[in-house]
């Protein structure tokens, strides 16, 4: 189980990677493994400015469909497009490739409600 230890995590399963107020956001390794092969990614906030755990988008794997919460309150300023034809890159590079959005975050005091590295793997049993 791939787990960077430079990255926040939520309870949700996704990660955030942060570089001055702005937060990237995708989801983790794990939860790409549970969903199985993702077909599709839907981000339609584009330019929203969102609260804390507010739903900013869709994933939709062969079995399932399951929503995205934003891990930060802010404006959703990048989508990464590359997903709508290669969804799959979420599973082959969850931490890289496979990054779904893109925060100016609103409140970064809010990433001390996050998970750490550690935190996550006991969520996860890891």
């Amino acid at each position: 189980m791939n787990i960077p230890t430079n990255l926040k995590y939520t309870k949700d399963h996704e990660w955030v990677a942060v570089d001055g107020d702005v937060a990237t956001v995708g989801i983790t390794d794990f939860a790409q493994g549970e969903l199985g092969d993702i077909v599709y990614v839907e981000v339609e906030t584009l330019d929203e400015t969102l609260a804390m755990e507010e739903v900013f988008g869709t994933v939709e794997a062969v079995k399932t469909v399951s929503d995205l919460f934003l891990p930060v309150s802010g404006e959703i300023i990048e989508f990464n497009e590359a997903l709508e034809s290669e969804p799959e890159a979420v599973n082959s590079d969850p931490y890289g490739a496979g990054w779904m959005i893109k925060i100016k975050m609103s409140d970064p005091a809010e990433l001390d409600d996050l998970l750490s590295d550690a935190d996550y793997a006991a969520l996860i049993g890891g």
